[in-house]
């Protein structure tokens, strides 16, 4: 049993207290999920990642129960990319982020996308030498891991430039996001990408600059940041069970916009995030609601086209659309959840 927090949040009260939503069949199963087949299984494995701009994932766990899975499993990734544990077979649905999963596909990994959930949250700090991504050439910048995401995102914004991302920085690799973050506040790197809740922790600090935003600055603002994505043969094998998951993701992307405040109660009262206040932050800055109106498949293709510029890929974006999503389940959806 989750026990009350300082904000006086509990299990029963999230369920509960969803009604306040206006949305009486948000937190319940609707008519037609109630019509449905059950789900082929009754597992299924989620992971856990340090980043807080994932609490859909999260909030999804009470849902899922909801949908009839019985034993839902968190397996711990604090560092990398949660699609690796996918790609291995240790989950079976995870968030990540789009050009991260994009990696995965164009190597031959078994994964497919199934959702865009939200723009934004990956911010790219600089110091006061650099005001913008082309003076990133020749400095020291900081990431977890040659092919981790935040090197993933800065290799984009610097292909979209005109820059090289194999010749025209040097890379620093320090294995996870907080001792990058650390190398920045020591003034050892110029720069670092990072995500929730880092970019609020180094606001509060007052600490660096944004040099890009991926919630507010153009083109990255317009695309997916993050996407639902499941083990290839749990979708195939399990239809059924990806249809609810899913269900179970959106809802709780809903409640993400919708109630920020009882969603970063959840994310404290879990131990997901232990500062009410930065949890908040982060909710209250991200768009939950973008599932409903903006196509998942534009953003692969953008990610996918940025990715082959910086010679991060192979496939063109039409092969990685074509081997890597898979949007029948989130169509029927948005038709049910009347997006």
């Amino acid at each position: 049993m989750i026990e009350s927090t300082e904000h006086g949040f509990s299990r029963r009260e999230f369920l509960a207290g969803t009604s306040m939503l206006g949305a009486a069949t948000l937190l319940g199963l609707p008519r037609t999920a109630a019509a449905e087949p059950p789900p082929e299984t009754t597992k299924i494995r989620l992971v856990q990642t340090e980043s807080i701009c994932l609490a859909p994932q999260y909030l999804a766990e009470e849902l899922l129960r909801l949908e009839g899975f019985a034993e839902v499993e968190y397996v711990k990734h604090l560092g990398g990319q949660a699609s690796s544990v996918l790609a291995a077979g240790r989950a079976d649905v995870t968030m990540q982020t789009v050009p991260g999963l994009i990696l995965k596909i164009d190597a031959g990994e078994p994964v497919v996308l199934i959702a865009g959930v939200h723009a934004g949250c990956y911010e790219l700090f600089g110091n006061q030498r650099i005001q913008s991504v082309r003076d990133l050439k020749g400095q020291p910048v900081a990431v977890s891991a040659i092919g981790a995401d935040d090197h993933i995102f800065i290799a984009s914004m610097m292909a979209y430039v005109g820059m090289d991302p194999r010749t025209d920085i040097e890379w620093i690799t320090t294995k996870t996001y907080g001792e990058s973050m650390r190398l920045f506040v020591e003034g050892k790197v110029d720069a670092f990408l990072g995500f929730p809740p880092q970019p609020q922790e180094l606001r509060a600090k007052k600490i660096g600059r944004v040099i890009v935003s991926t919630t507010l600055d153009r083109p990255w603002s317009q695309y997916f940041c993050c996407i639902v994505a499941a083990r290839r043969g749990f979708a195939h094998e399990y239809p059924n069970a990806t249809k609810r998951a899913l269900r179970a993701f959106l809802k709780a992307a809903d409640i993400c916009a919708q109630e920020p405040e009882r969603a970063a109660r959840y994310l404290v009262a879990k131990g997901y995030e232990p500062r009410y206040e930065i949890g908040l932050e982060v909710l209250k800055s991200l768009p939950y609601n973008r599932w409903r109106d903006s196509s998942a498949e534009d953003s692969l293709r953008f990610h996918a086209l940025r990715l082959h510029e910086a010679g991060l890929i192979k496939s063109t974006p039409q092969q990685i659309v074509a081997r890597g999503s898979d949007w029948r389940f989130l169509n029927e959806l948005k038709k049910e959840l009347k997006a």
